[in-house]
């Protein structure tokens, strides 16, 4: 089964943040078809400052601005561990208001988040992309890729004291430092991470079924930062999925004319063009497809699932280490690969990978889940 494919908080980072910022093509959107947004749509929602988050600043954590400077006081509230003990959860990406009354969010939502605080206290922010290997997931029919962003705080001009410049930097990541030491980052503007804000909210809609919600959200990604590819690659799973296919094709083939070589996009049109009857079109694409990547997301791992369903749980472990041997940090391929060991009757392998998926889980529902798995495990080796 082939999947179709959407990202979320990744960018087109080809682009010069000096370039002409070109316009979206012409007929790209066809807003008739879609009836009104269920919620508000809107660019200033996104680093907006909640009353909440007002009194916070103001009030509980005042002294400690006052006593260890603006940027450090911050720091030590949003930190790991820190006074608002944030927790990562990527169900939802959240504005700065909803990542703060929920104490929770994806690495968009706190970078959002930690932002509007630092812009509400007169910090310099910059944003940066994490340029590494996309993060996987998949739900039904749908594959994610999830790209990383993190931010970087400069001192407040009368915090700078002797000693010390205007260049000095301290960069918030909400990721572990394993995860992201050593990675190479590029900074993007704060229009490119509102795009990415409402790309991510057109993925979730599309994902739950709320087809018109997640047009009106993509609409307003290209609209936001028309150089951001992954939005043209969402506005054409939404026309698709509600039957506009030739309105699709227009949406995929823009993103391609700005990253030809896009996998994700041409994945998603290979299948298109299959339902347009296009056969030929839509395998001579798939054979540059094939060529470009040989070895798509998942394909180990559904070998892998098939060859547990047989019974071969020897060949699914290989299969599985595959799949982690790509993307080490993705909890359902460790679940998977310690389920296999378990089956081969090595428990301390499954507890390994295990605890690595219950350390990696990103939605407490995912956590308990393993967490479950795991002390199941453990009480069998007291007994």
């Amino acid at each position: 089964m082939r999947n179709w494919a959407i990202s979320l908080c990744s960018m087109l980072l080809a682009a010069c943040a000096t370039a002409p910022v070109p316009r979206p093509p012409d007929g790209l959107f066809n807003d008739r078809l879609f009836v009104a947004p269920s919620e508000r749509i809107s660019a200033e929602d996104v680093f907006a400052l909640s009353d909440e988050m007002k009194h916070y600043v103001d009030t509980e954590i005042a002294h400690r601005l006052r006593s260890k400077g603006a940027r450090q006081g911050l720091v030590d509230a949003v930190a790991k561990r820190g006074e608002l003990k944030l927790e990562y959860d990527s169900m939802m990406t959240r504005n700065a208001a909803q990542a703060f009354a929920a104490r929770s969010g994806n690495c968009l939502s706190l970078v959002i988040m930690t932002a509007a605080f630092a812009k509400a206290l007169d910090l310099p922010v910059r944003y940066q992309s994490v340029l590494a290997g996309e993060t996987v997931s998949r739900s039904g029919d749908i594959q994610f890729f999830i790209g990383h962003v993190n931010l970087t705080l400069g001192e407040k001009l009368i915090d700078v004291g002797p000693g010390r410049n205007m260049n000095d930097l301290m960069t918030i990541d909400f990721l572990p430092p394993q995860e992201v030491r050593g990675l190479s980052t590029r900074a993007v503007g704060e229009d490119s991470i509102v795009a990415m804000f409402m790309n991510n909210r057109a993925a979730e809609a599309f994902a739950r079924g709320q087809i018109d919600d997640a047009y009106w959200w993509a609409r307003a990604a290209i609209g936001q930062d028309p150089r951001f590819v992954s939005a043209y690659n969402t506005l054409g799973l939404v026309y698709r999925r509600h039957g506009n296919l030739v309105e699709a094709e227009r949406a995929f083939t823009s993103a391609l004319e700005r990253e030809p070589r896009n996998t994700h996009v041409m994945a998603n049109l290979v299948r298109l063009l299959d339902d347009l009857g296009r056969a030929a079109e839509a395998k001579l694409l798939a054979s540059k497809l094939a060529h470009l990547e040989p070895n798509p997301p998942f394909a180990y791992f559904d070998l892998g699932m098939t060859a547990l369903r047989d019974g071969n749980p020897g060949a699914a472990k290989d299969l599985f280490t595959k799949e982690v041997d790509r993307a080490p940090y993705y909890h359902e391929f460790r679940y998977w690969l310690g389920v296999a060991y378990l089956r081969l009757g090595d428990t301390d392998r499954a507890r390994k990978q295990l605890t690595r998926a219950t350390e990696y889980a990103t939605t407490r529902n995912d956590h308990d889940l393993y967490a479950a798995k795991l002390d199941r495990i453990r009480s069998s080796r007291l007994q």
